[in-house]
């Protein structure tokens, strides 16, 4: 499963990392961002800076895109 923010629709919230702080992250610009691998996925951001969910998460992942109030985090399984 892959996942990306559209930074567009972001309200900068950030319940996605209280959900799942290992995947989603905020950054000082007040957006939030997916992480893969510890890095972040800002340059670009969007649908081109899609992050690779590890199985341990995907449960986290798909409660914060449920919950998100900007409805910015889109999923894309395998």
């Amino acid at each position: 499963m892959k996942v990306w923010i559209d930074q567009d629709l972001c309200t900068g919230d950030g319940l996605c990392e209280e959900i799942c702080p290992s995947v989603f992250t905020l950054l000082d610009d007040g957006l939030a961002y997916v992480k893969q691998d510890g890095v972040v996925q800002n340059n670009p951001g969007g649908a081109q800076g899609t992050a690779e969910v590890p199985a341990e998460f995907i449960d986290a992942v798909i409660e914060a895109s449920e919950e998100c109030p900007g409805e910015c985090i889109f999923v894309q399984r395998d």
